[in-house]
């Protein structure tokens, strides 16, 4: 088949049902899906089943992609969604036999490592790979297809200004924008570099060849629509389809009911408002959930809470909308400015009052979280490097039998979660592996200080944690510093170093 854009190959498909161009788009962009899946997951046959599903997506939604799609994009963000979906749901899967496959894998990765080590892309790959998708989540749409295009493809500027409807020279201002909003998002948790040096690491690193076979794999199920998908399979697919349903029907709902009430009819307009209405309330609850908060409308509010004790605290995320009840403004802070709590300063005092808040924008929820701030309760943060008192996690036992190096396995407590600690009352599960200064995110959220990882360790870890958690903040403090140092061989030792810290104070 001669060579062919997207929008030609899908028009063929689309029009011709033809499989061979089905299977052209799927072996021009299944490295580039997979590459995604993999990196949330961190599981192989985690990301082969997800790759399954969003091609069988595009089969089904193929007649619904306007002309004007850019497929590259649009695959991306379906591959970023369709994980989420698998790792929140909880999907698991028992493949034991996957230990001595990944430890395979990760010899090869470390013999692969030590033949290019040295060089600083390699070294800013590897702190930048657990956030790049969510900071690629940041971005606005058209920021985030010109990043795909550019250093996912390879695409040149000409290109990619081609297809975003752009010359080159705007295509390039585009590209930089993007990357200058990825190196603020890197540099405020922690990864210094430069927008050059980010770049290329994206471009030698954020794809890589999927699994042989699987393109022709995939392409036999995603024709058939899912026939011979497994059920856990289709159980994902759903899942995703209504994610992305629900994208499309907040901004219908919207749109068709300044139609109705500029038609004039009255009670038909009554009904939608009243209905949009509890949407818009819906969120507000005392067991507020993530699936909750991805699909209330779109709206940004601080409201003080109407919930008492025994009501808990609740700050949640879908991964790029927030929402919580009976919050502290440090947590609102902290979903604004996408910083740790224990990073932040109030000069002036921290207020006391407890405050409910949603943020669901589909695009720039942070940016209008923080003008929200500003405008109910008056605050303002900045970035600043101060010399603070913060507490250095360093190894005193390496031999401490709960710190085991580890490889994926499945969380038999609840969901999965990529990067993510889960703390049942009295135990810590920390799953999947994650590299140690993970655990410095949660012991910031525990002691509302600065953590620093001087451990020295590097690769990922299994932690199973467990201390008698005390009423009183000190002494649960203390309780889980003497576990960390009898169970994990850590040692928390206060210091004082300059540290980037987010100073949050009244506007004047």
């Amino acid at each position: 088949m001669q060579e062919l854009d997207d929008t030609a190959l899908l028009r063929e498909y689309v029009e011709r049902n033809s499989e061979e161009a089905f299977a052209a788009l799927v072996t021009r962009h299944v490295n580039k899906v997979y590459s995604v899946a993999l990196r949330l997951t961190g599981n192989p046959h985690s990301a082969e089943e997800i790759t399954q599903a969003v091609f069988v997506i595009l089969a089904k939604k193929s007649r619904q992609l306007g002309k004007r799609v850019i497929l590259s994009g649009w695959l991306y963000q379906t591959a970023r969604l369709t994980a989420m979906t698998f790792i929140r749901g909880g999907i698991r899967r028992a493949r034991r036999e996957q230990e001595a496959y990944m430890q395979t894998v990760l010899n090869e990765n470390e013999s692969d490592l030590s033949r290019r080590s040295g060089t600083e892309t390699d070294a800013t790959w590897a702190q930048l790979a657990p956030l790049l998708d969510a900071a690629m989540a940041g971005l606005n749409e058209t920021d985030r297809h010109a990043v795909v295009l550019r250093f996912f493809d390879g695409k040149s500027l000409r290109e990619v200004g081609a297809a975003l409807g752009a010359n080159e020279d705007a295509a390039k201002k585009r590209v930089s924008r993007a990357l200058e909003k990825l190196r603020a998002y890197f540099g405020k948790r922690g990864v210094s570099s430069t927008t050059a040096i980010i770049a290329g690491a994206i471009s030698a690193n954020s794809v890589q060849a999927a699994p042989v076979g699987l393109a022709k794999a995939v392409t036999a199920i995603a024709v058939a629509k899912g026939a011979a998908a497994s059920g856990s399979t289709l159980t994902l697919i759903k899942g995703a389809l209504k994610i992305m349903a629900w994208t499309k029907a907040k901004t219908v709902i919207v749109v068709g009911m300044g139609v109705l009430l500029a038609a004039g009819t009255t009670t038909v307009s009554i009904i939608k408002i009243k209905a949009y209405e509890r949407d818009r309330n819906s969120w507000r609850s005392a067991n507020l959930t993530w699936q909750q908060v991805g699909e209330t409308a779109p709206q940004v509010r601080i409201l003080l809470t109407k919930f008492k004790p025994p009501v808990k605290h609740m700050l949640t995320s879908d991964g790029t909308k927030w929402g919580g009840v009976r919050v502290s403004i440090r947590e609102i802070v902290r979903a604004a400015y996408r910083g740790s709590p224990g990073r932040v300063i109030f000069p002036a005092g921290e207020p006391q009052e407890k405050y409910d808040f949603i943020s669901t924008l589909s695009q720039g929820t942070e940016e209008a979280l923080q003008r929200e701030l500003k405008k109910t309760l008056g605050f303002v943060g900045r970035w600043e490097t101060r010399d603070t008192d913060a507490l250095a996690l360093k190894v005193r036992n390496p031999d401490a039998t709960g710190l085991k190096f580890a490889f994926w396995m499945p969380d038999e407590f609840g969901d999965l979660g990529h990067g993510h600690i889960h703390c049942f009352g009295e135990r810590l599960s920390w799953t999947p592996p994650m590299p140690p200064w993970g655990l410095t995110k949660y012991l910031e959220m525990v002691f509302q200080m600065p953590v620093v990882d001087e451990t020295g360790l590097t690769g990922s870890y299994n932690i199973d944690l467990r201390w008698k958690v005390k009423a009183d903040q000190q002494a649960n403090q203390d309780t889980l510093k003497q576990a960390l140092l009898d169970q994990l061989g850590l040692e928390l030792v206060p210091t004082n170093m300059p540290i980037e810290m987010l100073v949050v104070e009244k506007v004047k």
